[in-house]
């Protein structure tokens, strides 16, 4: 038969997706000929889907006779990424960085920002004290890592932790295991706990005027 004559007709898209639509991975496959069923070159279709952005990982294959099927692994965004300077970065749990429209994500995700050559690392920190954190009922909003490798954090309800280079899960639960004592000291909100010491907190309060 001549191969001009079995076209593939179907695209079949598999695989949990959470900000890609069905109608994304049609319009990148439509810019450029496919080929025939017997033509169409599957491993360059898979690098053609694997340069979309919320595309971490895909397979292709034919299924006879003009079936496309595709299966796809959706980047999942861990945090925004240096949003100061890149504001369409996300960064992914594996630490990989990459740029989208943010207008479909509706759920909250921490600021995440560190040095461009430490992506890893800095998602590295996040997910050790975020999990820390979490259980003993305080949500991380930011985390911010320095060019020297010092650690800040952000929660939710405003408090700054400066955790520095070292120990950082040490410190986190010794802010954990005094936070009922601080909190009982004074009616002010707190501004930053320091916990950049061997022992003991040092813990700043906002002022009475200050939003």
């Amino acid at each position: 038969m001549d191969a001009n004559e079995v076209p593939l007709k179907r695209l079949v898209v598999q695989g949990e997706l959470q900000y890609l639509k069905r109608a994304d991975v049609r319009d990148a496959l439509a810019g450029e000929e496919l080929g025939s069923f017997f033509s169409a070159d599957v491993n360059s279709i898979r690098t053609r889907l694997e340069a979309q952005p919320w595309i971490e990982q895909a397979s292709v294959r034919k299924e006879w006779p003009d079936i496309l099927k595709v299966f796809l692994v959706e980047q999942k965004p861990i945090g925004h990424w240096n949003e100061a300077t890149r504001p369409d970065a996300l960064v992914s749990a594996k630490g990989e960085v990459f740029e989208v429209d943010k207008s479909v994500i509706d759920v909250l995700l921490p600021k995440l920002n560190g040095p461009e050559h430490a992506v890893q690392e800095t998602v590295e920190q996040y997910q050790q004290v975020h999990e820390l954190l979490k259980i003993n009922g305080h949500q991380v909003v930011a985390l911010t890592l320095s060019e020297r490798f010092a650690v800040d954090v952000e929660l939710l309800s405003g408090i700054r932790l400066r955790l520095g280079r070292e120990g950082l899960l040490e410190r986190v639960q010794r802010f954990i295991d005094l936070f009922p004592t601080i909190i009982r000291h004074k009616a002010k909100p707190i501004d930053y706990v320091d916990l950049r010491y061997d022992t003991g907190v040092a813990v700043a309060w906002k002022d009475e005027n200050e939003e």
